[in-house]
């Protein structure tokens, strides 16, 4: 099968997306599959054996990282020239509406996944009136596909109630051997806690923007300024500010960490803390379960799905009060904390990108025969038209 991706993001960025999508490419290569991959100019130019076409863009001036690529320059001439069985558009945005506006009129097979609330990050920048907007867009662009995937149950759901079509589970994944192997390492608890390693070692792992709401752990810090620390290990447009916020407290800004050095830090934490709202899985949520990590977190439907309802850790987003009781909980009940973390452990070493993508294959199939059907639908209406027997 031969396959094209069109994405928003890519290596070398570091974020939940790229992670899915570089496992999915491996593992659609290794099964002899072949893949192509349209991106914004600037990420890398091969993943494995798969061609990375660059799309020129412009920086989001909100969002320097991201860039914004409408027109798509390139982006016809690439698929018709790799002439893909299938296209696959990945957070459709700008460089992904001109994906599927292409895939439409070259007649290709077309799938979609939602990977981003943009609406919910509407909110967040300031620009209440986009999120309506956003939604009407993105439904009308996942619309024109065949299928749209969402990574989680919550937003397979949300979607649907939102008239999204054909909407379907695209099942999480992560890879818990990496991470589950890894030992703690004092070096890297000096590192996190600023050379504090008795506190308490909290880690964040993500992206530095609003849409994670770093701003909300601020008060922890007053709260106890002796015994607790926060590692931030990423990089974003807020890094500076937070960086100027958090001053003065042990809190740690890492940058970006990767291979051994990321799952060293997992591994030398007490606990993950994670206050975003918006997330669509929160691939980080994964890597930290397969760590073996207890996971403080705010309570959305996607972050219950993962950790479930009774999590004693969970707590309600915007409350001070209840993130502070959630590390109270975690530090008076360590032990049980690291027992049900063991057993989220167990659970997540039953999940692979293997499986995740086998399924991904299982979609494509589906639409490349449903696609057939209609294609030689068509035919028959043209001879009916024709005369023709």
């Amino acid at each position: 099968m031969r396959i094209a991706f069109v994405t928003e993001t890519f290596l070398p960025s570091i974020d939940g997306i790229t992670t899915r999508l570089q496992a999915t490419i491996h593992h659609l290569l290794a099964a002899g599959h072949t893949v192509a991959v349209a991106a914004p100019a600037g990420s890398v130019s091969t993943c494995g054996a798969a061609q990375v076409f660059p799309i020129p863009g412009i920086p989001y001036w909100f969002y320097p990282e991201r860039r914004f690529c409408l027109p798509a320059f390139g982006l016809k001439d690439f698929l018709a020239d790799f002439r893909p069985d299938i296209v696959h558009v990945v957070n459709p945005v700008a460089l992904g509406l001109a994906g599927i506006y292409h895939a439409r009129r070259m007649r290709l097979p077309l799938v979609a996944s939602f990977h981003t609330n943009l609406a919910a990050y509407a909110q967040l920048y300031r620009v209440p009136f986009l999120s309506p907007v956003s939604w009407f867009v993105l439904r009308h662009a996942h619309n024109r596909a065949q299928l749209n995937l969402a990574t989680s149950a919550a937003m397979v759901a949300e979607l649907s109630a939102r008239r999204f079509r054909n909407v379907a589970l695209w099942p999480r994944g992560v890879d818990a051997a990496r991470f589950s192997v890894a030992a703690p390492s004092a070096g890297m608890r000096d590192r996190l806690t600023g050379g504090r390693p008795r506190r308490t070692a909290l880690l964040y792992v993500g992206r530095l923007a609003p849409e994670k709401r770093l701003d909300t752990l601020r008060p922890l810090m007053d709260s106890l300024p002796d015994d607790l620390s926060i590692a931030f290990v990423g990089d974003g447009p807020e890094r500076s500010r937070l960086e100027a916020s958090f001053s003065g407290t042990a809190a740690v800004f890492t940058g970006y960490l990767q291979g051994d050095e990321l799952c060293a830090a997992y591994a030398s934490a007490d606990a993950f803390i994670f206050p975003s709202t918006t997330e669509t899985l929160g691939l980080v949520l994964l890597e930290a379960m397969a760590a073996g990590l207890p996971i403080i977190a705010a309570r959305s439907k996607p972050t219950i799905e993962l950790l479930g309802e009774d999590s004693s850790l969970l707590f309600d987003a915007g409350s001070a009060a209840s993130l502070q009781d959630s590390v109270r909980t975690l530090r008076e009940n360590a032990d049980a904390e690291r027992q049900r973390a063991a057993q989220r452990r167990a659970a997540a070493a039953d999940l692979d990108w293997r499986d995740a993508s086998e399924r991904l294959l299982d979609y494509y199939t589906q639409v490349l025969t449903q696609s057939a059907h209609a294609k030689s639908a068509r035919r028959k209406s043209f001879s009916r038209r024709l005369g023709q027997p």
